[in-house]
């Protein structure tokens, strides 16, 4: 999704103490960032972060990271974090932000993070054959994650594209990855604990169903 500049984006960011402009020198001490040790998970493309925003808020036994690599996305994510823990009066300290390239998450990623699930919710479909590659769940991204996601642990993944979503439960099984549930129709299945994301209320208005598989690092 294409989105405007704006010129707060950076000053907003660096202001606030869940915000990290360098996650790459906290690679293997991810434990140690948050104030109280606590499981961890982390949304790969957290976008506006409606979605890290309430996941967090209703966890508070969690501890969340979300990155996305476009700092206007973080700027708003920023602020809807803020939104949904105002409306209780909460302070924000399970959950913090960061801009990088996921492509490159071994940067700031390692084995002694001990990620116990990862989200990927609605990323690009990089629908022509020579980017699939670029794909989130792709088995050279699949591997990766491998890295420092522990065993057992899990990754929630959902999509509104019919083709991605097809080629990530091959991706999933050929990286050696058990997908122990899935869904064509996510929301046919009336799962209370789904939280919307932006773009799964703007895909459901259009009538597209949306999928859903739940894969685990055996």
């Amino acid at each position: 999704m294409r989105i405007r500049k704006r010129n707060w984006t950076k000053q907003e960011l660096e202001q606030a103490e869940f915000y990290i402009d360098t996650p790459q020198q906290n690679k293997g001490k991810w434990k140690s960032v948050f104030k109280i040790e606590k499981p961890i998970h982390l949304e790969l493309g957290c976008g506006k972060g409606q979605f890290i925003a309430k996941l967090a808020f209703q966890n508070p036994n969690i501890n969340f990271i979300g990155v996305d690599l476009i700092d206007t996305m973080l700027g708003f994510a920023k602020r809807n974090i803020e939104e949904v823990y105002k409306q209780e009066n909460k302070k924000i300290d399970n959950v913090i932000i960061t801009r990088y390239n996921i492509e490159q998450i071994l940067n700031m990623m390692d084995k002694q993070d001990e990620i116990e699930r990862i989200y990927i919710n609605f990323c690009n479909p990089w629908p022509r054959g020579k980017h699939h590659k670029k794909r989130l769940t792709h088995p050279k991204q699949l591997e990766l994650y491998k890295t420092f996601l522990k065993k057992g642990g899990e990754i929630h993944f959902k999509t509104d594209d019919d083709n991605l979503f097809l080629d990530s439960i091959t991706y999933f099984e050929k990286a050696g990855y058990e997908v122990f549930w899935k869904t064509y129709d996510l929301h046919s299945e009336n799962i209370e604990e789904n939280i919307l994301t932006e773009h799964e209320n703007m895909f459901l208005k259009q009538g597209i169903k949306i999928k859903a598989l739940k894969a685990k690092n055996i």
